[in-house]
């Protein structure tokens, strides 16, 4: 019987100031990694310099598949996914790349359903909070209307057919990763999730929505400000 070579995955995570959750989430990952058949998962921090140490925390913990991407600076969690795709191609030899927040709004428990998906011949999939099944559990009235606005403009104004354009929480093959010119997304921050997605589909990807419950992050500060929200706006128009 021929033993098929198993694929190799890295989880994308990009920080800045996330000491109080880093050392947990990794380990928490690699625990479930233990019950992923079929794969070979890598764990990559790109740190953008967090002044709280986070970078130095990775190191000491030394594990075993966990890589470490430092930048000089705080260039936005756009150009962090960007440097952290090319990384995880080019020098891990990935076929699946994962974008996950480092605060524990995303459940590490659930990536055996997204490399599930990946299995059943779709390019992308998302978790989207905004399908039956998902949630954002502990989001006030203003949080939640800004989600569904976001949202209901992108489809509106770019036609996406997806209910949760601006999730963070993804599996995309690298194929499709090397048919998108990534360098031409020029956003900094949460809006590169939009133009990302807005991509892989003008290149005909496969994509699969699956439920997910969006957590209140465990420890730290929530990096979402009026910037972010203004250049989602720009890409929208931009894009249009």
């Amino acid at each position: 019987m021929k033993v098929l070579p198993e694929k190799k995955v890295t989880v994308v995570v990009p920080t800045y100031n996330e000491a109080a959750n880093i050392r947990e989430l990794l380990r928490e990952i690699m625990r479930v990694s233990e019950n992923i058949a079929g794969y070979e998962l890598n764990i990559l921090v790109v740190d953008d310099n967090s002044p709280d140490g986070t970078a130095e925390l990775v190191r000491e913990l030394g594990m075993e598949n966990v890589y470490l991407l430092e930048r000089e600076r705080k260039e936005g969690l756009g150009r962090a996914y960007i440097d952290g795709f090319g990384y995880a191609i080019r020098e891990l030899g990935s076929d699946v790349v994962l974008e996950m927040d480092a605060d524990f709004s995303h459940d590490p428990g659930d990536l055996p359903r997204f490399l599930a998906e990946l299995g059943n011949g779709f390019d992308l999939v998302l978790g989207s909070r905004h399908i039956v099944g998902g949630s954002i559990p502990g989001w006030g009235v203003h949080r939640r209307l800004l989600s569904y606005t976001g949202n209901l403009l992108a489809r509106e104004i770019l036609g996406l057919q997806v209910s949760d354009c601006t999730s963070g929480y993804r599996a995309i093959k690298t194929s499709l990763l090397e048919e998108i010119n990534l360098e031409e997304i020029n956003v900094k921050g949460y809006a590169f999730q939009l133009s990302l997605l807005h991509s892989a589909v003008a290149h005909g990807a496969r994509i699969k929505e699956i439920p997910i419950v969006f957590h209140r992050r465990r420890a730290g500060e929530s990096k979402l400000g009026l910037g972010d929200i203004s250049e989602f706006l720009a890409e929208l128009v931009k894009r249009k």
